[in-house]
């Protein structure tokens, strides 16, 4: 990436990809020039991915959806300090985002990159695999010899989940997702089998059972919600009075079938079922160990992503893009 010339000898603010109305992609426009305070980093960005948070955040349907406009999108990225060193950051001061050409962060969210993995790699890795790597081992506790479920697997993250979960000690991993194409795949990514969550109900829940066996699933991992997590509750939901083995816990993360779900009272009476959520952001040293233990794993060749890049100045096609399986990487 070539320097930019320093700001103060730019003749016009930089370019960033501006939201002006929610629900509308954003445009490649002429942004005012963020000033770091106290504690924050001024960072050049070097490459930042769209992922669906970003959209749902420009669309208003996320809860820290952005409440004053015009702002720039992108939660995160990859950039240089004033020092050179290069980061990975998170959690630019709003109106400020990551989809630009500079930002700033907290200090505190800017973590120093391995130079084994390139930008576009490191800015679609890190946000997904961190994600992926908190809600096995930190949120859910996934402990050596357990079976998991990952519903969701054929997107960005829950492809790393699969894999994750395996580096993490799972005895089985079994994928559930919706995109034909991407399951077929999943198995080379560590998957023990895989679960076609377009089945009709009825076959859908006896594919649940039949993967759930005896023990069940000590941990679900779920990136879709809505009907296909109630099909998986009722499957899971006992029809006698029995002792109740492992207990299961169900972690929330995404809602990409539906933000609602029933919850009969009969599957948490019966089934031993325990639901959490990602709760917001872990204490930085989990933080630190987590993105550590992907950046490791990518570095090593064991986590990759497919991505797909494209430039800031057509930030707006790219919001209409399609790419499953792949995350799209913005350039400066």
């Amino acid at each position: 990436m070539l320097p930019a010339p320093p700001r103060s000898q730019r003749l016009n603010p930089m370019r960033a990809a501006v939201l002006r109305s929610l629900g509308k992609p954003p445009r490649c426009e002429q942004f005012p020039d963020p000033v770091p305070r106290e504690g924050e980093a001024l960072v050049q960005v070097r490459a930042a991915s769209l992922k669906p948070i970003d959209k749902q955040l420009a669309g208003g349907s996320h809860y820290a959806a952005p409440r004053e406009l015009p702002a720039v999108c992108g939660t995160d990225g990859v950039g240089d300090l004033s020092d050179g060193t290069r980061v990975f950051f998170g959690g630019a001061r709003p109106p400020y985002g990551a989809m630009a050409e500079w930002t700033v962060a907290p200090r505190a969210f800017t973590f120093p990159l391995p130079a084994g993995v390139d930008d576009a790699t490191a800015a679609a890795l890190c946000n997904p695999g961190v994600s992926a790597w908190l809600s096995l081992a930190y949120r859910a506790r996934l402990v050596t010899g357990e079976s998991v479920l990952i519903l969701g697997a054929t997107g960005v993250t829950g492809k790393l989940a699969v894999k994750i979960a395996k580096l993490l000690g799972a005895a089985r991993v079994f994928a559930a997702g919706r995109n034909q194409q991407v399951l077929g795949t999943l198995q080379e990514h560590g998957a023990d089998a895989i679960i076609r969550l377009d089945l009709p109900d009825a076959e859908l829940k006896d594919a649940f059972a039949r993967a759930a066996g005896g023990s069940g699933f000590q941990v679900v991992i779920d990136y879709v919600w809505g009907h296909p997590t109630e099909v998986l509750l009722s499957a899971m939901t006992r029809r006698e009075f029995a002792p109740v083995g492992a207990e299961t816990r169900l972690l929330q993360v995404g809602e990409s079938a539906g933000p609602n779900i029933t919850l009969p009272a009969a599957v948490l009476r019966s089934a031993g079922l325990t639901i959490l959520g990602t709760a917001g952001i872990p204490p930085r040293d989990v933080m630190v160990e987590a993105f550590d233990k992907v950046m490791a794993g990518a570095a090593g060749g064991h986590l990759r992503v497919d991505t797909v890049q494209v430039s800031l100045a057509e930030v707006e096609r790219a919001w209409q893009l399609e790419q499953p399986g792949k995350r799209l990487v913005i350039v400066p």
